[in-house]
């Protein structure tokens, strides 16, 4: 029989196969022999008490043949031929997923990325550590795989009244990734086996017969009676279908701009922007796991924090355990940090995003009044902090920086420790470069933060800036049910750039359900 077991173990005991046997057996008072194999249902870590355990749940098959674990079949048509397309701008997870629905479904996606191929890609990222040359059209926001890529491959969501969790987890299993990711509490791909995932995942897309166009950035509409029939690139191609999926990202300006020149209603949105802090992942992991050194058996530590400061959330955002900052700008003369972890997270620093809430309205004390009174003030925002950054930097993507304690002592540091990031750090006076009130509620927030994690704020940690593209500082109207844009017919929003989402599953999940609704849209038919 197969029966459902909970146990609490060690992390020796976790990693030992015949260890949850043996507890296997004692629960289900059975003998150690009659169980026969075991299927982790759920896997977490549990570090609340000075020893860390590990809570599992575990499909055991005892005293009957263990059956490995199977993968959902999902059948992908042939629609080479399909007489309905669907336009997809941007092959990041939203673009792919919607892609991977829209086959299943019998119908052909077109999708058109403005930037490079995964392998080609690599290139431009290597100019962009080494040498701070930014290609505006291939970098880590934009490329196959979109900035998804190389976001690290964090995969928690709480985001599941957008879809399946589940279905998008095995559709990544299936391309690739580790089965792991279906039990772990926060589970983890690693940007160093991302490529090859979403590789497998246009592979899939071009063999079913959708079309898969690099290096076509849409610069047009075609829009006739409040119907969009097609789209124009910069190479002055034309591309025509049934529907048009918008899943260009956060980071995609152009496109924010080119709707409001067109008079496309997008709406200003609130989002975040701060700074990456880096430790010591052994300091990390000494906090957080209670001892001097975690041992070979539990994964680098992570942590969460939030914190109330003047009436502002400040929180922790995309937290890397060994990993590495990284360059994310996207226009020269501009400076974004991001972070992401490989697969084994075995680099010597932690590093998370650390970002103070910006309503909308809050711009004011950095932009003009002319500025302020348009959709796009949040993006106008961003960029003229990144410009702060880049000068404050020097030049050559080289990123200002402090120690924390000097950070939030307002002082300038005479010294910096090691830092992951490549291009390097100079030690700069962050309060000039950031809005006042990003700074201030910054500093104030750190103190309290080695309050909740003793020795979390020590000079031992780097502070770089700017994390200013946690999410879109627009948002793209939709209708709720249809998930058409209420002015645009046949215009579908979608993802993360559009303000829908935030990370690769409910990017996903956002994707599938633009797609869901586009065939309910062409056929009548519910889904």
């Amino acid at each position: 029989m197969k029966q459902v077991i909970s146990l609490q173990v060690s992390p020796a005991e976790a990693a030992d196969h015949q260890s949850i046997k043996q507890y296997i057996a004692s629960a289900s008072s059975r003998r150690p022999e009659e169980v026969t194999g075991f299927h982790i249902l759920k896997k977490s870590i549990d570090a609340r008490g000075r020893n860390v355990r590990i809570n599992l749940t575990l499909d055991a098959f005892i005293g009957e043949p263990f059956v490995e674990r199977t993968i959902p079949g999902i059948h992908f048509n042939d629609v080479s031929k399909a007489s309905q397309k669907v336009i997809i701008i941007g092959a990041g997870p939203c673009g792919l997923f919607a892609a991977l629905q829209l086959i299943e479904m019998g119908v052909k996606p077109i999708i058109l990325e403005r930037g490079k191929d995964v392998r080609a890609r690599r290139r431009d990222l290597a100019a962009l550590n080494k040498e701070g040359v930014v290609n505006p059209e291939s970098n880590y926001c934009f490329g196959e795989g979109g900035a998804g890529t190389y976001s690290d491959g964090k995969l928690y969501t709480r985001s599941n009244k957008r879809g399946s969790i589940d279905r998008i987890l095995h559709l990544l299993v299936r391309f690739g990734a580790d089965e792991r990711i279906l039990y772990e509490a926060h589970p983890h791909i690693g940007t160093n086996k991302l490529p090859h995932i979403i590789t497998a995942i246009r592979e899939q897309i071009q063999e079913a017969g959708g079309d898969f166009l690099f290096e076509q950035k849409v610069t047009g509409f075609q829009v006739a009676d409040g119907t969009i029939n097609g789209v124009i690139t910069a190479k002055g191609d034309r591309f025509h279908a049934d529907a048009v999926i918008l899943a260009t990202g956060h980071s995609a300006r152009d496109i924010f701009t080119l709707l409001h020149d067109h008079q496309i209603l997008i709406e200003a949105k609130p989002f975040a922007l701060g700074v990456r802090i880096e430790h010591p992942q052994e300091l990390i992991d000494s906090i957080q796991y209670h001892c001097p050194a975690r041992g070979e058996y539990l994964p680098p530590a992570s942590y969460s924090l939030v914190q109330q400061v003047n009436g502002s959330g400040v929180f922790s955002f995309c937290m890397c355990p060994g990993g590495i900052i990284a360059p994310a700008s996207t226009n020269p003369g501009e400076l974004v940090v991001n972070g992401w972890s490989p697969s084994k997270r075995n680099n010597p620093f932690a590093n998370s995003g650390m970002v103070v809430e910006i309503p909308v309205g809050s711009e004011s004390a950095m932009l003009s009044r002319e500025l302020m009174g348009t959709p796009l003030s949040g993006m106008f925002f961003q960029e003229a902090v990144e410009r702060k950054a880049f000068e404050a930097g020097g030049g050559k993507l080289v990123a200002p920086a402090l120690r924390m304690t000097d950070f939030a002592n307002r002082k300038v540091s005479t010294s910096l420790p090691d830092c992951s990031y490549l291009p390097g750090i100079n030690g700069a006076a962050l309060w000039d470069v950031l809005p006042g009130f990003v700074y201030t509620n910054l500093a104030e927030a750190f103190k309290e933060f080695g309050k909740k994690m003793r020795g979390y704020y020590t000079q031992d940690a780097v502070v770089v800036a700017t994390e200013s593209r946690t999410s879109s500082p627009v948002r793209i109207p939709r209708d709720p049910h249809r998930l058409e844009h209420p002015q645009v017919k046949g215009l579908y929003p979608a993802g993360e750039g559009a303000g829908y989402a935030g990370g690769i599953i409910s990017a996903a999940m956002d994707g599938e359900k633009v797609a869901r609704a586009i065939i309910t849209a062409l056929t009548g038919k519910e889904f």
